[in-house]
């Protein structure tokens, strides 16, 4: 299926408030950070949200929406490659890079990163506005979103574990605050599934909501242990044009493979925007769990910039890709 939308139709940037509220709450934390029993309190609420919205993220993904793309098994595995395969190879070797080039400071940040999974709504709506594979993308986000709340812990403490940023027991926080309510959502969905999605954007203002709270409480965390101190602007600056090689590089890869591996233009776009996708809905709580706060503020910052880039990057190329000439096929 493709989607209903004219290959004219020009995509207008709209302010985006859920990141302005995200680097509104750095910039709070940056000059009035949580110390002492509120940064105790502020903590434990930030945990209990997040048990909270990935139990609501359990009873919300359909599990019919997966099974109905397995079909197209090469599709979704050479998705999933680029998720859990091919980001997390790139970054590993960006952090093991000299100092001038990547700061040790974000170095966890950057692995961090590459192990998320894919996000779901924008991922799905840029394969949209392309005209591409819809109902694979559905299937492949889904999928990596499930399967990240698995994989991306286990992976990301492997990872960071071997570079002394996070402890042994870390693996197992994330199970229980993550894992476990998600396995608890996905099994009272049969009975809290339609509510939840009659309510989904109240829920969906929780989630943000959640997310905002986690990098306030994260940032804080950040600042009090001296976070400006050791990064400066060059800093930053190196940051940035790191994700953007990153992203550019995953883009680059993703279309190739597709085009190697013989799928059609439609399968092609899914696997572009699918596949070269990080979710920061998924990273903040990730990065809140398995780190502490002070670790956690600076493991953000590379996922606030890589997101930023990636929806300005896609919403340009979803706009080249619709523009092609209509070969009257649709996508499977």
């Amino acid at each position: 299926m493709t989607a209903d939308r004219p290959v004219g139709r020009r995509w207008r940037p709209k302010p985006d408030w859920y990141l302005i509220f995200i680097l509104a709450a750095a910039a709070l934390a940056s000059v009035l950070p949580a110390r002492g029993e509120a940064a105790i309190v502020l903590g434990w609420a930030s945990k209990v949200l997040i048990a909270i919205v990935f139990f609501l993220h359990g009873a919300r993904l359909s599990r019919e929406a997966v099974v109905r793309g397995l079909t197209h098994w090469r599709l979704h595995l050479t998705i999933l490659a680029a998720t859990f395969v091919l980001f997390p190879a790139i970054t590993v070797a960006m952090a093991a890079l000299p100092a001038w080039i990547t700061p040790p400071e974000i170095a966890a940040g950057l692995v961090l990163l590459g192990c998320l999974p894919s996000t779901i709504q924008s991922s799905i709506a840029f394969v949209g506005i392309a005209r591409g594979n819809v109902a694979a993308a559905v299937a492949s986000a889904s999928a990596s979103n499930m399967i990240g709340v698995f994989l991306t812990p286990a992976l990301a403490s492997l990872l960071l574990h071997a570079d002394g940023a996070i402890g042994a027991g870390s693996f197992w926080t994330i199970v229980l605050q993550l894992f476990v309510p998600f396995v608890a959502g996905q099994i009272a969905r049969p009975w809290i599934g339609a509510f939840v999605q009659r309510h989904g954007k109240t829920l969906g203002l929780l989630d943000r909501g959640t997310i905002v709270l986690i990098v306030y409480v994260a940032f804080s965390g950040a600042v009090v242990g001296g976070v400006w101190s050791r990064l400066g602007a060059l800093d930053l600056v190196r940051l940035l044009m790191l994700c953007c090689v990153l992203l550019a590089a995953v883009l680059a890869i993703t279309a190739m493979a597709a085009r190697a591996l013989g799928f059609s233009k439609e399968d092609e776009i899914a696997i572009v925007f699918c596949g070269s996708k990080k979710s920061l809905a998924s990273g903040a709580p990730i990065a809140a769990a398995l780190l502490t706060p002070a670790a956690a503020g600076v493991a953000m910052i590379p996922l606030m910039i890589f997101h930023q880039i990636q929806l300005m990057a896609c919403a340009a190329i979803a706009q080249r890709y619709a523009r092609r000439p209509d070969t009257g096929a649709e996508s499977v």
